[in-house]
C-alpha cells in the first residue's frame, strides 16, 4: 500500500474511535509505522489529513446516495424509498467510521473548521428532500409531513445505531457487528419511517 493511502486509512480510523481533537499527529504516524516528518511529507500536517479523510467520507456517502436516488424516478415509490433506506443503513454498517466521524463533529470536535456540514452534509439532505418531493405531489407521502425533519431523524437514528448499537437483555452492547440486532434495527427503522411519511400500503 502507498504511504500515503496507508496514513489515510490509519488516520480514518484513530479520528472515528478518537475524534480530531483527540487525535494527534505522533499517533498517527506510530499507527502507519512512520515518523512525523514522513507523514506530514505524504498528507501534510493534522488539519489536511483531517479534511482528506472528511472529503473521502463524503465521496463514498455521495456516490451510495446518487445511485440509491437515481432508482427514485420511475419506480415505485414507496419500494424506492425503502430501498433508499436500505441503502444508507447499508453504508453506514459497511463504513461505521463515517457516522462516527459526523457524530464526533455533532460533539464539537474540529471545531475550528466549520464549513464542512454546509460543503458536505447540506447538499445531501436537500438532494434526498428534493427526489421525494414528487411523492409528496403524488400523495404517496402525507402533505402534513415534515419530510426534511424525517430524513434527519433517519440520519440520527442510523448513525446512533452503527456507532453505539443496543443494549441486551444482559446490558451487552450489540451494534452494526450483531446480525439479530441489525435486523431488528433494520425492521424497525422501516416501521419508522413508512408511519412517519404516512405511505399506503404495507411495508414491502
Amino acid at each position: 500500500m502507498h504511504p500515503q493511502e496507508n496514513i489515510v486509512k490509519v488516520a480514518t480510523q484513530l479520528f472515528a474511535a478518537l475524534g480530531y481533537d483527540g487525535t494527534s499527529t505522533r499517533q498517527i504516524a506510530d499507527a502507519a509505522g512512520l515518523n512525523i516528518a514522513t507523514v506530514n511529507y505524504h498528507v501534510g500536517g493534522k488539519r489536511e489529513l483531517y479534511l482528506t479523510v472528511m472529503e473521502r467520507a463524503h465521496t463514498a456517502e455521495r456516490a451510495t446516495l446518487e445511485a440509491s436516488l437515481a432508482r427514485l424516478s420511475g419506480a415505485d415509490p414507496v419500494e424506492a424509498i425503502h430501498r433508499l433506506i436500505d441503502d444508507y443503513l447499508d453504508f453506514c454498517l459497511e463504513h461505521p467510521e463515517v457516522p462516527a466521524l459526523w457524530m464526533h463533529r455533532w460533539l464539537s470536535d474540529a471545531s475550528d473548521l466549520t464549513d464542512l456540514e454546509r460543503q458536505y452534509v447540506r447538499p445531501l439532505v436537500d438532494a434526498v428532500t428534493r427526489a421525494l418531493e414528487p411523492a409528496v405531489t403524488a400523495g404517496v407521502i402525507d402533505r402534513g409531513v415534515d419530510v426534511e425533519m424525517a430524513m434527519w431523524s433517519v440520519i440520527w437514528c442510523v448513525h446512533g445505531f452503527a456507532k453505539g448499537g443496543i443494549l441486551d437483555a444482559d446490558g451487552n452492547r450489540r451494534g452494526a457487528g450483531d446480525r439479530a440486532a441489525s435486523r431488528r434495527f433494520r425492521t424497525h427503522l422501516h416501521q419508522t419511517v413508512h408511519r412517519t411519511l404516512a405511505l399506503p400500503g404495507i411495508l414491502p
